[in-house]
């Protein structure tokens, strides 16, 4: 059954089941420890050719964020995207602070309701547009109470016409209900994927009529088996990778190395998520569309073949009602 289209939440703005996350292709960028924020080296030319390849084979949902290679990707998807606006819908984040001069990105963000509009402003420049369809804020962990403030300062940009709607990319559902509130809030960016399940805040987007935007919809390539082949778990991890040198937040790898316990979740499911000759990546954003109406995963793709190989999950659509319930049995979680 082929998934054609979603919403984003309540806004109604329709986007394709499959969106582009545009982190990698910001290139390599770093905290101010000199530790990899991004995924390593890229091809700023292959990844307009993976973004407007996707786009010819109907993704029209592009995520990225002012941060992701400090700026650099959102020119980059700017320049691919340059004079297709209209048949695409843009989505980015602002709160982290960062010097494009040195590639790094400041300990301390900026949550603030003055930075965001100067936040928004620089976005629009760097992608080549008057306005976005999405503006998320990107600090997780940001208390409530600063949420209620750009709440109404999103609301202020919608009004103006300098956004269609907003969200929190945040894994906290006290922070994700303080901007479900705002009449134009339409999404929540999570982590959930099939090894990690998020039921609090996939039942809370569907409640409200948010779009659940999936990041992480791979578990950062656990999910593709690409680093399931060399003996131990071990991958071929380049540098400036952030899984080479992860931080504490990220757990699927330790040491540049793919965590057993993940490895072993992955082959428990491998068989389900193969089912009808997909590979393990399309199997598991089957999994997500299956599992969740609100739910649009972002995978990950910074070159033509990732975006052929994804966008090919639409074809295939949802898995079963009955593979879902036996992922579950398979995790141990029910």
């Amino acid at each position: 059954m082929t998934t054609t289209q979603r919403v984003l939440g309540r806004s109604g703005i329709a986007v394709s089941p499959l969106g582009f996350g545009c982190w990698a292709i910001g290139g390599p960028w770093q905290d101010t420890e000199g530790l990899p924020l991004g995924w390593g080296a890229v091809d700023d030319e292959e990844s307009v050719r993976a973004v407007r390849r996707a786009l010819e084979l109907g993704v029209t949902f592009f995520d990225t964020a002012d941060c992701y290679g400090t700026g650099h990707s959102e020119e980059v998807l700017g320049r691919a995207l340059k004079g297709r606006r209209e048949e695409v819908v843009l989505a980015s984040k602002w709160g982290n602070v960062f010097d494009p001069a040195t590639g790094t990105m400041a300990r301390d963000p900026d949550v603030s309701p003055g930075y965001v509009r100067r936040a928004l402003t620089a976005s629009l420049r760097r992608l080549g547009t008057d306005h976005l369809d999405l503006y998320q804020f990107h600090i997780g962990h940001a208390p409530p109470e600063v949420g209620e403030e750009l709440r109404e300062v999103c609301e202020e940009l919608v009004a103006e016409g300098l956004i269609r709607a907003y969200g929190w990319s945040t894994d906290f559902p006290d922070r994700a209900k303080v901007f479900a509130a705002g009449e134009h809030c339409a999404s929540v960016q999570l982590n959930c994927n099939v090894l990690e399940d998020a039921p609090e805040l996939l039942a809370l987007c569907e409640a409200e009529g948010l779009a659940a935007i999936n990041r992480g919809p791979l578990a950062m390539g656990v999910l593709t088996g690409k680093y399931d082949s060399v003996p131990g778990g071990g991958a071929s991890l380049s540098p400036g990778d952030i899984r080479a040198e992860p931080p504490a937040w990220l757990r699927y790898f330790r040491d540049g190395r793919l965590e057993p316990v993940w490895r072993a979740k992955f082959e428990a499911v491998r068989d389900v998520l193969t089912s009808a000759g997909r590979t393990p990546a399309q199997g598991a954003l089957a999994w997500l569309w299956a599992r969740s109406p609100a739910a649009v995963p972002i995978p990950g793709i910074r070159t033509v073949a990732q975006a052929e190989q994804n966008a090919a999950a639409m074809e295939f659509g949802p898995l079963t009602a009955e593979q879902l319930m036996d992922i579950e049995r398979l995790l141990g979680r029910r």
